[in-house]
């Protein structure tokens, strides 16, 4: 089943990030719409009912004191609720019982609840609506129990509104964390990767440049060419290793023309086991594929774990040859590194001579879906098994 790639933003939300608004614009939207709507309502009925200057600038005083109350909605969405609700009943007992209605309570109901204010805006509206009924009837306005039933019922539903986007906020606040988490274990991951590779490369490159160069010194006044092939071999081995770095540090550069691993396939296993022949150790490859090839990730960590393996016999096995066959058995990619050295002694295959090395190659094998295992060898040392799936490619 393919993978989608998920970019953090919940499914329903299909507008780039770039284009998200900032909390304070979108703030600014209830501020002016309520604003538009009860400015010129205001005006336009103080002016038509000729009320007078008090009681007109009163009127307008109050339909502007709710929408401009909203600007504290981010902060203090308790106090807010509660100054609108006062707001917004002291313009339906002093004005006239006609025009749009208080819109800047709907507007801090749903900013109240989305912001987690439900109490102060449940009790605001309560009390607004209750001393709103009990007082006009004191004053002697009288409204029909249908108009008081619909009043109800939309402020109810800017709780519903409210409850909504709160939900919706919430949810996405959830995927964005979520996202984040994924992010960091993904960083994780590549910063364990990076090390391991750095393990493998420089770990073998010094074990080998270590064999060689004590070969060298041995054999510099008795045999001065073979001194001479093992110092050749160091100059080889420490390039290939530099290269090796260098590809893998140029990930964490973000080089443009650095690959995202290095370059190592089955192709270049056969160069692996040269590179750790020296006097007094014979490496030998067999292939058996008949030019097969697998997946690049299982030919990528085929070599890792061939190499890492050749390290330990080169750096613990005291041995005098080494084995290293690949074939294909079904759907996977078997290889099989042999020794005829000291084995894995006293301590067993699970005990403490399985250090990081170990470790390392069944890691690789496992993230793979494949295995290695370690035991005793035909040939007298340590046999290194690993399979892995043929056609892994990632």
């Amino acid at each position: 089943m393919p993978v989608t790639q998920w970019d953090g933003r919940p499914p329903w939300d299909g507008r780039p990030e770039r284009f998200r608004p900032p909390p304070g614009v979108v703030l600014l939207v209830p501020v002016i719409l309520s604003l538009l709507v009860q400015v010129p309502a205001a005006i336009g009925i103080a002016v038509w009912f000729d009320v007078g200057w008090p009681e007109g600038l009163g009127m307008l005083a109050l339909a502007v004191i709710g929408p401009l109350a909203l600007l504290g909605s981010r902060r203090y969405p308790g106090p807010t609720v509660a100054v609108v609700s006062a707001a917004a009943l002291a313009d339906l007992l002093t004005g006239p019982d006609i025009g749009p209605p208080y819109i800047a309570l709907a507007f801090a109901i749903v900013l109240a609840v989305v912001r987690g204010a439900v109490a102060w805006a449940v009790v605001s509206v309560v009390v607004a609506w209750v001393a709103a009924i009990a007082l006009g009837a004191v004053i002697g306005l009288h409204w029909h129990p249908f108009r008081i039933a619909i009043t109800t019922v939309l402020l109810a539903g800017c709780f519903g509104i409210g409850a909504f986007l709160r939900v919706r906020r919430e949810r996405a606040a959830e995927w964005r964390a979520e996202a984040a988490r994924r992010r960091q274990t993904a960083e994780e991951r590549e910063r364990v990767r990076i090390a391991r590779e750095l393990h493998d490369v420089i770990g073998h490159a010094l074990s080998q440049i270590n064999v060689q160069a004590s070969v060298g010194l041995h054999l510099m006044d008795r045999d001065p060419e073979q001194a001479r092939t093992a110092l050749a071999a160091v100059k080889e081995t420490s390039k290939t290793a530099l290269e090796e770095v260098r590809s893998v540090l140029g990930v964490i550069r973000n080089e443009g023309d650095a690959p995202l691993a290095p370059q190592a396939e089955l192709a270049e296993l056969p160069r692996l086991v040269a590179g750790v022949r020296s006097p007094g150790f014979e490496a030998e490859f067999v292939d058996r594929l008949d030019g097969a090839v697998p997946g690049r990730a299982a030919q990528f960590a085929a070599y890792r774990i061939a190499q890492e393996a050749l390290t330990n016999v080169v750096r613990h096995a005291r041995a005098t040859s080494a084995v290293v066959a690949v074939e294909r058995l079904g759907d996977e990619l078997m290889i099989t590194i042999d020794d005829d050295g000291s084995g894995m002694g006293d301590q067993g295959v699970d005990g403490a001579a399985e250090g990081s090395g170990i470790l390392g190659m069944r890691e690789r094998a496992a993230l793979l879906g494949g295995a290695v295992e370690v035991g005793p060898s035909p040939r007298g040392g340590t046999r290194v098994t690993a399979r892995l799936p043929w056609g892994a490619t990632s």
